[in-house]
C-alpha cells in the first residue's frame, strides 16, 4: 500500500511498482497533514489484511526562520512531521503486538540530533527519534520493532518543494534514495533502533551527540549562517 496526497502520481507509481515486481500495490490517496487523511490511513492500518511493515516517510520542510515564518505554516509542518507519525504508529502497533510480529520505520533526519537555527523542523525530527526509541522499548518484548531512520541530504524533491537551496552542499554529502532505503532495511534486519545511513553522517551525528554544548552551538550557528538560499 502506498499513501500520498497527489492521487495521479500515486496511481502511476503504484502501477510502475506492480509491473516491475509482479506484486499488487494499492494506492491510498490521503493528505496526512489533515484530520481526514490521517483517519483514513489509521483506519486501514488497524484493519485486515495486516500490515507487516509501516514506513512513515511523509514530511515537509520550510525555508525561512521562526522569527519570520507564519506560525500556521510551522504548525502544518509539525502536524505532518510529528502528529501523523504518532497517529499512524499508534494505529499500526496494536495489531502487530497482537500478532507478535511487525515493524515500523519512522523517517527522521540527522537534523534531529542537535539544535539548528531556522524552523521547527529539527525539533520535530528530534521528537521522531525519541518517540521511535520509546515505542521500541515498549513493544520489543512482543516481537515488534520500531526504528528511526536518520538520513542526511538525499536526492529527492524535498528541498525544492520546501523552497530550500542546495547550492553549496558538497556533492560528497548527497545520498541516493535507493542507498538510504537499502541501508535502512539492512539496519532494521540487524535490530538497530536508530539508523544513520553512511559513515560520513554517522561521524557528524556522533560529534553532535558528544561535543560540549557550547562548542555545538557555535558550530551549528556557523553552519546555519552559511545555509544555502533558494536555488534560482
Amino acid at each position: 500500500m502506498l499513501v500520498a496526497r497527489d492521487a495521479d502520481r500515486l496511481a502511476a507509481t503504484a502501477a510502475s511498482l506492480a509491473a516491475a515486481h509482479g506484486r499488487a500495490v494499492t494506492p491510498l490517496p490521503a493528505d496526512l497533514a489533515t484530520e481526514a487523511g490521517c483517519a483514513a490511513v489509521a483506519g486501514r492500518l488497524a484493519a485486515d489484511p495486516p500490515v507487516d511493515l509501516l514506513v512513515n516517510n511523509a514530511g515537509i520542510g520550510l525555508a525561512g526562520s521562526l522569527l519570520r515564518n507564519d506560525v500556521a505554516d510551522e504548525c502544518r509542518m509539525l502536524r505532518l512531521n510529528v502528529e501523523a507519525v504518532l497517529r499512524l504508529t499508534l494505529a499500526a502497533l496494536p495489531p502487530m503486538v497482537a500478532r507478535g510480529s511487525g515493524a515500523v520505520v519512522n523517517v527522521a533526519s540527522v537534523a534531529g540530533f542537535g539544535p539548528m537555527p531556522g524552523t521547527a523542523y529539527p525539533a520535530g525530527k528530534a521528537w521522531v527519534i525519541n518517540f521511535s526509541e520509546s515505542a521500541h522499548l515498549q513493544v520489543r518484548a512482543h516481537g515488534v520493532r520500531v526504528m528511526a531512520l536518520c538520513p542526511g541530504f538525499v536526492r529527492t524533491e524535498f528541498h525544492a518543494r520546501a523552497g530550500l537551496g542546495t547550492t553549496g552542499v558538497p556533492d560528497r554529502m548527497w545520498l541516493a534514495a535507493d542507498d538510504v532505503v537499502a541501508a535502512g532495511l539492512a539496519d532494521l534486519a540487524r535490530g538497530r533502533v536508530v539508523s544513520v545511513p553512511d559513515r560520513r553522517y554517522r561521524l557528524v551525528t556522533s560529534v553532535m551527540r558528544h561535543a560540549p554544548r557550547s562548542l555545538l552551538y557555535r558550530w551549528v550557528s556557523a553552519v546555519g549562517s552559511r545555509r544555502p538560499k533558494r536555488d534560482t
